[in-house]
């Protein structure tokens, strides 16, 4: 497999890897009732600058032009780096290795009509960014978040690298 087809392929594995996180964040939110804090939300951001760069990075590969892709590419890895260690920070703050932002909080909505409102202030819970809600093989939905953006920030090195190195190569012939 050449370095430019191995590229495209990971660009892509980047973009259903992105789609599935951020997907799952979602699912959890809207149909497993988890409500998602301040930090917690931020961490989306990431994916929504990220995401679309990557396919306009693909596309851009896939008309040629490997230069801007390889710039757009390290930008990806800039984002999902920030994002990882966005994650790094809020699972720290959750084991207590250190403190949490101190204006972090979330909850639902605020209530459509007045006659609502005592009803949504008994109802709403307040979510902390240091306690984890949930979580799987010891880590919690920022720590997952940190591995996921870790993940998507290395395969945009690689593919960028390919890329690299395949605009260094000089083919000699016809």
């Amino acid at each position: 497999m050449t370095d430019e087809r191995m590229a495209r392929y990971l660009t892509g594995l980047l973009l259903i890897g992105g789609l599935a996180a951020i997907a799952t964040a979602w699912g959890f939110q809207l149909l497993g009732g988890y409500v998602p804090c301040k930090l917690c939300l931020e961490q989306r951001i990431p994916y929504y600058v990220g995401l679309p760069a990557a396919a306009l990075a693909l596309v851009l590969m896939l008309r040629g032009r490997d230069g801007l892709a390889l710039l757009l590419l390290l930008a990806v890895a800039a984002v999902f780096a920030y994002g990882a260690g966005l994650g790094i920070y809020q699972a720290g703050a959750e084991w207590q290795f250190w403190a949490g932002p101190s204006d972090c909080g979330g909850g639902s909505a605020a209530p459509a009509s007045a006659a609502n409102m005592l009803q949504a202030l008994q109802t709403t819970r307040v979510v902390s960014c240091t306690e984890a809600s949930w979580r799987m093989l010891g880590l919690s939905f920022a720590g997952w978040n940190a591995v996921a953006s870790g993940g998507l920030a290395v395969l945009a090195l690689i593919s960028a690298a390919l890329l690299k190195r395949r605009g260094n190569t000089v083919s000699v012939g016809a």
